[in-house]
Formats: C-alpha cells, sequence, structure tokens
C-alpha cells in the first residue's frame, strides 16, 4: 500500500499540490489575521465584529475557515487522482496491473486522505501560533479561547481535522457515480453549506453529531467505492 500511495504522488505531482496548499494557508492565515486584529470583520455600522452565529472566539473562526478551503481541496484532489483516471482512461493502463483494483482506488483515496490531514493539521497549527502571538502586540477582536500548551487542544484539533478531510470522501463517492469532477466539486460545497451555513440565524455549525455522523457515512461510502470494483465495468 504504501508503495502505491508513493506512487500515486509521483504519477500526480504532488509537488504541485504542496506548492498550492502553501499558498493556500498563507492566504488563509493573512485572511484570519487581519479578520481577528485589524477590524475587517466588524460591520461597518456598528464597528461590532460581525461573524458567523455563535463565532465569538477565535477557535471557531479558524475551524470554519480551514475546514471550508480544505474539504473542496480535498475534493480536487480526489477528483484529479481518482475521477480524472476514469474520464481520460489512465485508470484503464492502472487496472492492467498485477494489482487488485481495490487496492489501487484505496491507495488514491488513502494518499489525497493522508496529505489533507497533515496540511490542515499544519496549516490549523500556523494560524494558532501567529494569532497567539499577534494577542501580544494588538487587541483581538475575539477571544483567544485556546491554548497551546494543553493536550486536548492538539487532541480536538487532530480530531475535527480528520473528520473534515474524511467527509470529503462522501463527495468523491458522488463524483464517482456520475463520474463528474465537477458533480464531486459542487457535493463538497453543498456539504459545506450543510455544515457551516445559517438561514435565519439557524446553524448546524455548532453541531457537534453531524460531522461524526456525515464521517461514519464517508467511510461506508469509501467502503462502497472499492467494493465491486473488481468485476466493475471501466
Amino acid at each position: 500500500m504504501l508503495k502505491l500511495i508513493k506512487l500515486e504522488y509521483k504519477k500526480n505531482n504532488i509537488s504541485k499540490y504542496i506548492r498550492n496548499a502553501i499558498f493556500m494557508s498563507g492566504i488563509i492565515l493573512i485572511f484570519l489575521f487581519a479578520f481577528v486584529y485589524l477590524g475587517i470583520a466588524n460591520d461597518p455600522d456598528t464597528g461590532v465584529p460581525d461573524a458567523a452565529v455563535g463565532a465569538t472566539g477565535v477557535t471557531v473562526n479558524v475551524e470554519l475557515i480551514t475546514g471550508i478551503a480544505y474539504m473542496i481541496f480535498a475534493t480536487v484532489m480526489h477528483s484529479s487522482f481518482t475521477i480524472s483516471s476514469y474520464k481520460n482512461h489512465t485508470m484503464n493502463l492502472m487496472f492492467s496491473y498485477p494489482i487488485k483494483r481495490q487496492l489501487i482506488i484505496a491507495a488514491q483515496m488513502v494518499a489525497v486522505w493522508i496529505f489533507n490531514v497533515v496540511a490542515i493539521v499544519l496549516t490549523k497549527l500556523l494560524v494558532y501560533t501567529v494569532i497567539l502571538f499577534g494577542s501580544k502586540f494588538l487587541n483581538p477582536a475575539f477571544t483567544i479561547d485556546f491554548n497551546l500548551l494543553s493536550v486536548d487542544f492538539y487532541f480536538i484539533l487532530l480530531l475535527k481535522s480528520i473528520m473534515t478531510i474524511s467527509i470529503s470522501l462522501i463527495a468523491l463517492f458522488i463524483g464517482l457515480i456520475v463520474k463528474s469532477s465537477k458533480a464531486a466539486i459542487v457535493a463538497s460545497f453543498l456539504l459545506v453549506v450543510l455544515m457551516q451555513g445559517n438561514i435565519g440565524g439557524v446553524t448546524l455549525a455548532n453541531n457537534v453529531l453531524l460531522p461524526v455522523i456525515l464521517t461514519v457515512i464517508s467511510f461506508i461510502f469509501a467502503y462502497l467505492s472499492v467494493q465491486n470494483i473488481e468485476v466493475k465495468d471501466i
């Protein structure tokens, strides 16, 4: 499996995705720093921070922005690694290898999953560190509600990151059904709206159970994606 994952990284030019992830993380960092310290979150009429429902602390905002960015980024990678292989017929060549098809598809999914979990964790740590450092010199618009010296902080950060990236497997499954990268990306947007959007002040963003349910569903869909691949016509 490890060799297959390395092959996927090489075949899909992983350096391109590393570069894009670094660029995206830089944009996220600049935006969140300005959001917390430079007043871009303030309502122009009241001067009061205008953020998502319940987003009174830094953590909610960091999780929201990084979650949206990396769920979509992970879906784009899934589309490139897996769905595009069907569309450009390179999957035919890969399935001619003396390796089980299930392992090939699983390696593609795991390769994207590992990359994005590592990327989102590093991005969050960078953002939290810079924001905490900035609080020594500037007044934050939101409460600094995290502790970098707490073990629980890192456990929760890792758990939320794993759930966020895992949920992108739902979008992949939808894309595989219709053999469409666009469908997968649209599905990821819909998942973001479901998890983070709000209508008339009602939101599921603070619902702890929803991401857990979606994570379980994502692993079920991942299994279904490879279950009958050995006999499925490509």
